[in-house]
């Protein structure tokens, strides 16, 4: 293998620096060239360019026993941004995060009666963009369907209609800055296993309840994406068959545990985002035994599909994300009891049904993590 070329090393070492930084907090000179193996001259190098771009912070000297006084070299707050974006049928979503993942900002917005939601989302884009304390570097939008391997393409999203559309580069004309795409369940499936309520689990199975339902499989912490469309597994076809489900199709699973199915089950028209909707079903639920009994029903309705995913999956970890997350007292035992009761053998791992930790905005968060990743590995320069 040819030698790297001296900017590609440099930027491979800068990586390095920030990545440790990252991971372990702020850390003194020394402590980074011993986390990352780098003479101690390159990390004294590589913290001075940082320093001079604004994207580390010294503290003040301290000295820990013999030698000279060490400074404590730290990720600068919300000096360098991944925006993350997402688009869904009746809401949209913006998050900021820095290369200390911490969450800048987090807005979601109700797509009005009539409006188109890639333009609403282009006006939160740049509001949020705007708002931006630092550089954004790099942006992914969430979109709930088929994303093509040029995260560029949406092959599919049936409930926004989208065949063969190319929204990123609708965003990026108007941000400024390339926007790539991806599956939202895929995003928030990262966003849980970094951030939320899969965190240190081996595999985890990700389920996103919005009108439609996807999933994000991550295995070993790096998501599982087959020939590229792997998780919409809101169209297997185990629902109720005299549905029709918005891909064309009769019984997908999404047309008996979707938002809509759960609305109709409960009897219930509601406005709002999936969030605020199943809020609504839940203040209802605490007074309601008819739909405390309906919102039961669903949660065994959704084991039963989980139960199909884990004969095939085997994940550690479940997490019920999007609207499930408001209805989790009603349907999470019934969910977890149906799913342990329909596999296979005795001996098969029970995994443990959670719910999700980030709310509505895990997707867009998981996006602005993922707009990161080119500088955190080193592709791009900071």
């Amino acid at each position: 293998m040819p030698p790297a070329a001296p900017d590609q090393l440099r930027r491979a070492n800068t990586a390095l620096v920030v990545r440790t930084l990252r991971d372990a907090g702020p850390s003194s000179r020394t402590s980074l060239a011993r986390r990352t193996g780098l003479a101690k001259a390159t990390v004294g190098a590589i913290v001075g360019e940082l320093s001079e771009r604004a994207v580390v912070v010294e503290g003040d000297a301290s000295s820990q026993g013999r030698g000279r006084p060490s400074r404590p070299v730290e990720l600068a707050a919300g000096s360098v941004l991944g925006l993350g974006l997402e688009v869904n049928v009746d809401y949209v979503a913006a998050a900021l995060v820095d290369l200390a993942a911490t969450r800048v900002l987090t807005t979601t917005r109700q797509v009005p009666d009539g409006a188109d939601a890639l333009e609403t989302l282009v006006e939160l884009a740049l509001e949020v963009a705007d708002q931006a304390p630092g550089r954004i570097v790099g942006a992914h939008l969430a979109v709930p369907g088929l994303v093509e391997r040029d995260h560029a393409t949406v092959a599919l999203a049936p409930n926004l209609g989208w065949t063969g559309t190319r929204p990123g580069d609708v965003l990026a004309e108007a941000l400024g800055v390339t926007v790539l795409v991806d599956n939202d369940a895929n995003l928030a499936a990262v966003a849980e296993s970094t951030h939320g309520a899969a965190q240190q689990s081996v595999s985890t199975l990700y389920i996103t309840g919005t009108v439609g339902i996807g999933a994000g499989i991550v295995q070993d912490g790096r998501l599982v994406r087959g020939s590229g469309f792997a998780g919409e597994v809101g169209h297997m076809p185990i629902g109720d068959l005299g549905r029709r489900c918005a891909c064309g199709r009769q019984g997908c699973w999404e047309t008996t545990v979707g938002l809509r199915a759960a609305l109709a089950a409960v009897g219930m028209r509601a406005s709002g985002t999936p969030m605020e909707r199943a809020a609504k079903v839940a203040a209802r639920a605490e007074t309601d035994a008819d739909v405390a009994t309906a919102l039961d029903v669903l949660g065994a309705q959704l084991g039963h599909g989980l139960a199909t995913l884990c004969t095939v999956l085997d994940p550690e970890v479940i997490v019920l994300g999007g609207y499930f997350q408001p209805l989790a007292p009603w349907i999470l035992r019934s969910a977890q009891d149906v799913v342990h009761r329909r596999l296979p053998a005795a001996h098969h791992q029970r995994p443990d049904v959670r719910v999700g930790a980030l709310g509505i905005e895990a997707a867009a968060l998981g996006a602005a993590e993922q707009a990161l990743t080119d500088v955190l590995e080193g592709y791009v320069a900071l």
